[in-house]
């Protein structure tokens, strides 16, 4: 798919989380207003506030985006990013990031600087935006992963553990060891896939998490195989063989030197559309998935595929981004 062009007075819609990543946003706000309006241009701020729906807040800013022909901006971490590209997936309209978060894998994973005034000016400088792939369970959009089972678990304690002592990598990676210390139940799945020519293929497996990746950086940084596949079209899904505690933990500490790919408990495949069918305890007709960090409730079966369309980013072509990586080591 082709790039599509952005006016160069186009204007920008901000939707902002204050609640996201460290920097202080009101900090961010002014940084991007004066940049914004140095360059002559126009910039228009939906600020979340307590008790507000982010996702209500996205779908208005898109719509006034697209009616004013100009650029829907994310700025937050990956959650908050998440949801205004659930809004802007289908529509016309160009999709920048300003990074707020504590891993920022999508921002990381496009070259979108983490320093906001760099951000800011890319935003105004860049007259094209580029297609990128997004991934999809159900209708829940993804750009770095979909999880259900023990990840999603383990989301839930990072937040606790970040509302608890504040937000830092470090913080992030202990609350994942102490989740893999508990118990966790597994789950039982049923896998049907495309496989060419032979048709569908259908298999039942025991673990005690699903793990579908969209996101480059992050499944190389685990050390997963099957990383590049992300770049040509495809997801990358993990799933972990019914292991002890111990084991369990041994798993995450590969995972933190990058060598999970290696483990033999870790079994991988890359996939383009798959429906898994969740054996579901008596009385229960939803099952818990996280998608990029944020918790909800599907019902299943749940049917993990690449979108059909991309999401239009703003980001700095791989000329650009070599360029500057030039510049900045003196090359």
């Amino acid at each position: 798919m082709q790039p599509i062009d952005i006016h160069r007075y186009a204007p920008l819609f901000v939707v902002m989380n204050a609640a996201s990543g460290s920097q202080d946003s009101q900090a961010v706000r002014e940084t991007v207003e004066r940049e914004v309006h140095r360059a002559g241009r126009s910039v228009f701020f939906r600020m979340l506030e307590p008790g507000q729906d982010l996702s209500t807040v996205a779908a208005r800013a898109v719509q006034q985006a697209v009616e004013h022909h100009g650029i829907i901006v994310a700025a937050g971490g990956d959650g908050t990013i998440n949801a205004v590209a659930q809004a802007a997936l289908g529509k016309d309209c160009a999709f920048g990031v300003l990074p707020q978060g504590t891993f920022n894998y999508f921002s990381r994973t496009h070259h979108i600087p983490a320093d906001p005034v760099e951000a800011v000016r890319l935003l105004l400088n860049t007259r094209e935006a580029y297609p990128v792939q997004v991934g999809l369970v159900n209708d829940k959009v993804f750009l770095v992963n979909a999880s259900l089972g023990l990840y999603p678990e383990l989301l839930e304690e990072r937040e606790a553990a970040k509302q608890a002592h504040g937000r830092s990598r470090v913080v992030a990676m202990w609350a994942g060891l102490r989740t893999l210390l508990h118990r966790h139940r597994h789950l039982r799945l049923t896998l049907q896939m495309e496989s060419g020519a032979l048709g569908k293929r259908q298999q039942t497996i025991k673990t005690p998490t699903l793990f579908v990746g969209n996101n480059q950086l992050q499944l190389e940084q685990l050390g997963m195989p099957e990383a590049p596949r992300v770049s040509q079209g495809q997801l990358a899904a993990i799933t972990v063989k019914p292991q002890p505690t111990w084991r369990m933990v041994w798993l995450g500490v590969k995972g933190l030197f990058g060598r999970l790919g290696e483990a033999d408990e870790i079994v991988s495949f890359p996939l383009r559309d798959m429906v898994v069918q969740p054996l579901l305890p008596l009385g229960r007709r939803r099952i818990k998935v996280a998608t990029d960090g944020e918790i909800s409730w599907l019902t299943p079966p749940l049917r993990f595929s690449v979108a059909s369309m991309p999401l239009n980013l703003i980001c700095p072509t791989p000329a650009a981004f070599e360029q500057s990586q030039q510049q900045s080591t003196g090359t």
